[in-house]
């Protein structure tokens, strides 16, 4: 599994983000997930394979063409990282609030 942090670089280009969240809608090949997108075929494949490389999509052969699907995994790292973060705020959130009934309750 890769960490968190390759996931996060991988996703802090626009396309990458835009064919990640497409393919979270379901497998799709490559010229699929270029329709619609400002770069070429060959751009969509070069992205594909930082997402690949980060762990954040797996691909599998399908005739003549290669169709790519969000790997659960790589979204297990990114989910834990930002589970630690927000239990952190929250508690961290708690703290503040109980602080301050507790000084709203001094005379």
């Amino acid at each position: 599994m890769k960490t968190y942090e390759e996931a996060m670089n991988a996703l802090g280009d626009p396309t990458r983000r835009a064919i990640f969240e497409r393919l979270g809608r379901g497998p799709q090949a490559v010229g699929e997930l270029a329709e619609g997108l400002p770069v070429s075929r060959p751009a969509v494949s070069q992205h594909l394979r930082v997402l690949k490389d980060a762990g954040l999509v797996t691909e599998r052969p399908d005739g003549n063409r290669r169709v790519y699907r969000v790997e659960p995994g790589g979204i297990a790292a990114l989910r834990a990282y930002f589970e630690g973060f927000w239990d952190a705020l929250l508690a961290d959130f708690k703290a503040e609030a109980e602080a301050e009934a507790q000084e709203r309750k001094k005379p």
